[in-house]
């Protein structure tokens, strides 16, 4: 059962970063069938319903090989910083209009 080790990003709802510095241990989720009586997504393997959290890249990896687990590393990507000013809703060379 492979794991992947990744940091994760940040929640669409909030503009706060809580919960984005550590790095987590996440399994593959198994064979997933219906449920019989109402229909609902289960499966037998409940790995895939454990969430490890650590300080840093290197202890989560460390962790991993320790347990024999083998691993999948995720490098997170920084998000584009797109810089401006209020002033530039009323800039000359804005190209539409700005209205209320």
């Amino acid at each position: 059962m492979l794991a992947r080790i990744y940091r994760p990003a940040k929640t669409a709802m909030q503009s706060g970063r809580a919960r984005t510095k550590d790095w987590v241990i996440e399994f593959e989720r198994g064979a997933v069938t219906p449920e019989m009586l109402m229909g609902w997504q289960s499966t037998a393997d409940t790995a895939s319903q454990v969430r490890l959290a650590f300080d840093t890249r290197e202890e989560a990896i460390a962790f991993a090989r320790r347990h024999a687990i083998p691993h999948q590393v995720v490098e997170p990507r920084e998000p584009r910083r797109i810089v401006r000013a209020y002033s530039d809703n009323f800039a000359f060379r804005r190209r539409e209009p700005w209205s209320h």
